[in-house]
């Protein structure tokens, strides 16, 4: 599979070949060939992390598929404005990251779990806040009727799956952050700009997916 043709990897992806990609997913350990090795490993093995869990989700429309996002509200104490999936922190009374990703996008954009297909899980993404995040991907027909919680998501908003595979949207940059060098992936999007631990999770995706 090409990963110069956008156009071509596009319409080779479908429930069927994203299930079986993921059933034969490269280990953790393989896919920090793509992200800060030094960061993932420090935080996969910095105390016990918060399991949480977010959901990937992949929306097919008659002639294209697309992936959703929430625009985070700008009062909220963690990642405020900031661009991620639907998602959040384990409850007691959730017994597998699938359940709490599917309750949490039910809470933050009103996505009712029977309306989702889960397909399966990407390797967990340790998170500079302490998180251990579970990013399980999930198909659904469009069109999505969503009703963001107006307390957490600003706005739900799609961006095309090709776009989102083509290596090419993907740009891994630098910056300081508490005196120290910090690497992390971006995918500018438009006037949107997807970044952290979002965007590597996008890269690991586009990794598995296309490669």
């Amino acid at each position: 599979m090409s990963s110069t043709a956008p156009a071509a990897v596009h319409a080779s992806i479908d429930r069927n070949l994203i299930t079986q990609r993921l059933a034969a997913a490269p280990s953790l350990e393989e896919l920090l060939t793509l992200d800060d090795i030094e960061r993932q490993v420090m935080l996969a093995k910095d105390g016990t992390p918060r399991p949480a869990a977010v959901l990937l989700l992949v929306v097919n429309h008659p002639a294209s598929r697309s992936v959703v996002f929430t625009q985070r509200t700008a009062h909220l104490a963690d990642h405020a404005g900031q661009i991620s999936f639907p998602g959040g922190r384990c409850d007691a009374e959730d017994c597998t990251p699938e359940r709490t990703a599917l309750r949490e996008a039910e809470e933050e954009i009103g996505l009712r779990p029977e309306q989702v297909e889960v397909l399966g899980r990407m390797p967990d993404y340790h998170t500079g806040t302490g998180y251990r995040v579970t990013p399980i991907v999930g198909w659904a027909e469009g069109p999505l009727a969503y009703r963001p919680d107006p307390h957490e998501v600003e706005e739900v908003f799609e961006v095309p799956l090709a776009f989102l595979l083509d290596p090419r949207n993907h740009h891994h940059e630098t910056a300081i952050q508490r005196g120290r060098l910090r690497r992390y992936w971006a995918v500018p999007y438009g006037e949107r700009y997807i970044w952290g631990a979002t965007a590597g999770m996008l890269k690991n995706l586009q990794f598995i997916l296309t490669t």
